[in-house]
C-alpha cells in the first residue's frame, strides 16, 4: 500500500467510508451513519460481515436484529427521533433477506427519512449463475430481486466493480443528508464484488461533513404570502412534520403567539405546538378533532407548514370547504410546496417561519375569528372528556380509556410509538401532547409491525426517554420478535398491547360501508359453514412476551392498568402490559375519508352505503 492509496475489499471500503461521514446543522455535528443492523447469509457474511468485524468497532457498531423488515423500521424510527440528523445502515443477504427490506424501504421513503440499505446481490461475474436464491429473468441477466428497491428508493445503484464505490458512496450520502430528498438509499452489493480488493485513494476515507443550510424563501414570494395572510379573514395553519424535522417549534410558537392564527396538526406534526396552547386545535383531517376540522372547513387561507398534504390531512380533499380558499405552502421540498396550487415558499421551516413572522409584524387575526377559535376549543374539550370517559357498566376497558390512562401516566419525557390499525386515528385525536417528541407516529405508510421495532429505534436515538410501543394484537402478531433485540441490546421499551381479537379498525370500516363483516376477526373456522365465524382464537400474549425475554403484566381494568404501568416503569428491562379491550368500540369522526364502496353488490346495506358515498364525494374540491 502506497502513501496515497489504501488496499481494501469493496466491503471494507464501505465500512471505512461510512465511519467518517457527518451531517451538520446550526454548528452541531452529528454522525450520519451510526451503526449497521444486519442479518447475515451467504450473500454478505464473508464480504460486509467480515469487513464489519475487521473495521467496524465503536465508530460503526454492528447490531443484530431478528427480521430484515423490522431492522429497517428500527433505523427509520431512529432517524425520525433524531430529526433526520443521523441514520443507520441495514445489510441483508441476497434473496429473501433483501426483499424483506423492501417494505421498510418504502416506509423510509414515504416518510422522507434517511436509511442506507446494503443488500447482497447476485455474482457480478455471473459464473456461478444461477446462484442460490437468484431470480432468473429471460429478458436480462442484469436483473435481480434488488431491482424491487428501485421505485421505493431515493437513490439506487448496483456496484459491479469495487472502484464504482468512489462515485456511488458520496452520492448516497448526499441524498441521505438532504432533507428535501431524503429516503431510502440502496446500494446493491454483488457477493463476489464485496470480497474483491482495490487500491482506493486515501482521501476517499477523509472526514466529510454535509452541511444542512437553512434555505430562505424568495423575498417576493414571502411578501406575497404576507399580503395574502393580512387580507384573509379566517386564516388557518397546517403544521406538519417539516416543523419537527427543522426544529422550528419555537419559531412556530412565536408566530402563533403574535398573530393568533389557529393551528391544526398532522400525524407527523403533532406535538410541535402543545395541545394546551390556546391556538392549538389539535389533529386535522380524517382523524382530526372537532375543533380543528370546524375551523379548517371555514378557512379562506390555509398556511401549510412542512406537510405533503396526504388524503388523511385533507380528508380526501373535502376538508377545506370555503369557496375560493387559497393556500400558502412553506416546505423544503419544491414538489410538496406547489401542491394544491399553493403560493410556494421553498425554504427551511424554521427560517421561513422567522421570515414570515417578521413580514407579519403588527398583524393579528380579527376578534370574530378569535371567538370562533375559543368556542371550538371549548366544545372539543367537552366532547373529548366524554370520549375518554365512556359511559359503561362494568365490562372491559375501551381503547379511548387506555389512551387517556397512558397519556396521564407517560409525561412529557416519554414517547408513544404507533403505526397502524385503529390506534393512530384515536391517538391523533385524543392524545394530549405536552412537548415535541412525545408522539411518534409512522402514518406515512401506516405499516403494521413498525411499533415494537420503531420503539427500539426511538430508544436507541433518545435513551433518556421512556418509550412506549402502543400496538394492537394484529400488529403484534406480525413483528413481535424485536422484543428479543431490545433485551439483547439492553434498551428497555414498554409494549402496551391492546387485544380486541382481530383487525377491528378495518372491521369497523368494512361495516360502516355496509358489509356484515368478513375476514377481519381472529375467529375459529366453523365446521358447518366453513367460515371464520367461530369463537375468538385465544392467544396467551403474556406468556409469549415472557418467552421473548420481557417482563409481562396483564391489566383488565383502570386501577390494574395504572398499577402495572407504574410497575413496568420500575423495571430495568423491556416490559409488556397486556390490556384486553372491548372489540367493537369506536369514537366519533369529524371528517371524511374516500374509501370506495362497491357499485354492484348482493347486499342491500352496501347499496345504501354506495349512495351515501356518492353523496360525500360531491364535497371533494380540487385545488390545483
Amino acid at each position: 500500500m502506497s502513501a496515497s492509496t489504501r488496499r481494501l475489499t469493496a466491503a471494507g471500503a464501505v465500512v471505512e467510508f461510512l465511519k467518517r461521514q457527518y451531517v451538520e446543522r446550526d454548528g452541531g455535528r452529528h454522525r450520519l451513519v451510526n451503526g449497521v443492523f444486519g442479518i447475515f447469509g451467504h450473500g454478505n457474511v464473508t464480504g460486509l460481515g467480515q469487513a464489519l468485524d475487521d473495521y467496524g468497532g465503536e465508530e460503526l457498531p454492528y447490531h443484530q436484529p431478528k427480521n430484515e423488515q423490522a431492522m429497517v423500521h428500527t433505523a427509520v424510527a431512529f432517524a425520525k427521533a433524531r430529526r433526520g440528523l443521523g441514520a443507520f445502515a441495514c445489510t441483508s443477504s441476497v434473496g429473501p433477506g433483501a426483499t424483506n427490506m423492501v417494505t421498510g424501504a418504502a416506509t423510509a421513503t414515504i416518510n422522507r427519512l434517511p436509511v442506507l440499505l446494503l443488500p447482497g446481490d447476485i455474482f457480478a461475474s455471473r459464473i456461478p449463475a444461477p446462484v442460490l436464491q437468484q431470480l432468473e429473468s429471460p429478458a436480462s441477466m442484469d436483473v435481480s430481486v434488488n431491482d424491487c428497491f428501485r421505485p421505493v428508493s431515493r437513490y439506487w445503484d448496483r456496484i459491479n466493480r469495487p472502484e464504482q464505490l468512489m462515485a456511488a458512496l458520496p452520492e448516497a450520502m448526499r441524498v441521505m443528508a438532504d432533507p428535501a430528498v431524503a429516503g431510502a438509499v440502496t446500494l446493491a452489493l454483488p457477493e463476489d464484488v464485496q470480497t474483491e480488493a482495490f487500491d482506493y485513494p486515501s482521501q476517499l476515507f477523509d472526514e466529510r461533513v454535509y452541511r444542512i443550510a437553512r434555505a430562505r424563501a424568495d423575498r417576493a414570494a414571502l411578501a406575497a404570502a404576507a399580503e395574502m395572510i393580512r387580507a384573509s379573514r379566517r386564516p388557518f395553519i397546517v403544521a406538519g412534520g417539516g416543523v419537527y424535522y427543522s426544529e422550528a417549534e419555537a419559531a412556530l410558537r412565536a408566530l402563533v403567539d403574535k398573530t393568533h392564527v389557529p393551528v391544526g396538526v398532522t400525524q407527523a406534526g403533532k406535538g410541535v405546538l402543545p395541545d394546551a396552547h390556546p391556538y392549538c386545535l389539535g389533529a386535522l383531517g380524517t382523524t382530526g378533532t372537532l375543533a380543528a376540522n370546524r375551523l379548517a372547513q371555514g378557512a379562506d387561507l390555509v398556511i401549510v407548514l412542512g406537510s405533503r398534504l396526504s388524503d388523511f390531512t385533507t380528508a380526501s380533499k373535502t376538508q377545506f370547504q370555503q369557496p375560493g380558499v387559497r393556500f400558502v405552502s412553506l416546505n423544503v421540498s419544491a414538489y410538496d410546496a406547489h401542491k394544491h396550487g399553493a403560493l410556494p415558499l421553498v425554504a427551511d421551516a424554521r427560517a421561513g417561519l422567522e421570515d414570515l413572522a417578521a413580514a407579519l409584524s403588527g398583524y393579528r387575526i380579527a376578534e370574530e375569528h378569535e371567538r370562533e377559535i375559543r368556542a371550538a376549543r371549548e366544545e372539543w374539550d367537552r366532547v373529548h372528556r366524554e370520549i375518554v370517559h365512556p359511559k359503561r357498566e362494568g365490562g372491559l376497558l375501551h381503547q379511548a380509556e387506555v389512551i387517556r390512562i397512558l397519556n396521564e401516566h407517560a409525561g412529557e419525557d416519554a414517547t408513544v410509538v404507533h403505526a397502524a390499525g385503529g390506534l393512530p386515528g384515536d391517538l391523533h385525536k385524543l392524545w394530549k401532547s405536552r412537548a415535541s417528541g412525545d408522539y411518534h407516529s409512522e402514518y406515512g405508510y401506516s405499516c403494521m409491525g413498525y411499533e415494537i421495532a420503531g420503539a427500539l429505534g426511538v430508544k436507541m436515538a433518545r435513551p433518556e426517554r421512556d418509550v412506549y410501543a402502543f400496538v394492537g394484537d394484529g400488529s403484534y402478531l406480525m413483528l413481535n420478535h424485536e422484543i428479543v433485540t431490545s433485551v439483547q441490546e439492553g434498551r428497555k421499551i414498554t409494549v402496551v398491547l391492546v387485544d380486541n381479537h382481530g383487525y377491528q379498525c378495518i372491521h369497523n370500516l368494512q361495516r360502516s360501508c355496509g358489509s356484515h363483516g368478513f375476514g377481519n376477526e381472529f375467529r375459529a373456522r366453523e365446521e358447518e359453514t366453513g367460515r371464520l365465524t367461530g369463537p375468538p382464537v385465544e392467544v396467551d400474549y403474556v406468556a409469549n412476551a415472557r418467552s421473548l425475554g420481557a417482563v409481562a403484566f396483564c391489566a383488565d381494568n383502570e386501577d390494574a392498568l395504572r398499577r402495572t404501568l407504574a410497575e413496568a416503569r420500575a423495571q430495568d428491562r423491556t416490559c409488556l402490559v397486556y390490556v384486553p379491550i372491548e372489540p367493537r368500540t369506536s369514537i366519533p369522526g369529524f371528517s371524511w375519508w374516500d374509501v370506495p364502496v362497491a357499485e354492484v353488490t348482493e347486499t342491500e346495506e352496501v347499496r345504501r352505503a354506495r349512495e351515501a358515498y356518492l353523496g360525500a364525494r360531491q364535497k371533494q374540491r380540487f385545488h390545483y
